[in-house]
């Protein structure tokens, strides 16, 4: 399942020179993979609380390819590309019409409250399944 985010860059998001200040694109795939996992069905507020497991980033690759300016409207496009016991691997990209400015491959980990690794539970892992296919 390819899962698209729309957004805009505000002023907030740039540098002097007008162009997405290079942190923010890690804001973007955040927001992106927060609603992913929503249109998968999984509240992690609930999983937190019922499960006790929360889902963390390990590992970001990331290219930045051409810059996105104040008022660009985009898009963020999360690819699930492989899932083990307790991990799980994302492509994301930032799109301007089209025209990829940013790339990247996140590694996320299943984690307790407490940081120690954790399985992604089988019925999370279903739901995710159809995705990685």
């Amino acid at each position: 399942m390819t899962h698209e985010f729309g957004l805009r860059v505000y002023y907030e998001d740039t540098d002097l020179a007008g162009i997405v200040y290079y942190a923010n694109y890690l804001k973007f795939i955040e927001r992106a993979r927060s609603e992913w996992v929503r249109a998968l069905g999984i509240d992690q507020g609930q999983l937190k609380a019922e499960v006790g497991i929360v889902f963390a980033v390990r590992r970001v690759e990331a290219d930045y390819l051409r810059p996105a300016r104040f008022d660009d409207e985009l898009t963020v496009v999360t690819r699930p590309q492989a899932a083990s016991g307790a991990r799980i691997v994302l492509e994301q990209d930032v799109l301007r019409g089209g025209e990829r400015l940013f790339a990247s491959v996140v590694t996320l980990v299943c984690l307790t409250e407490t940081g120690q690794p954790a399985r992604i539970p089988a019925e999370l892992r279903r739901k995710m399944e159809p995705s990685l296919h």
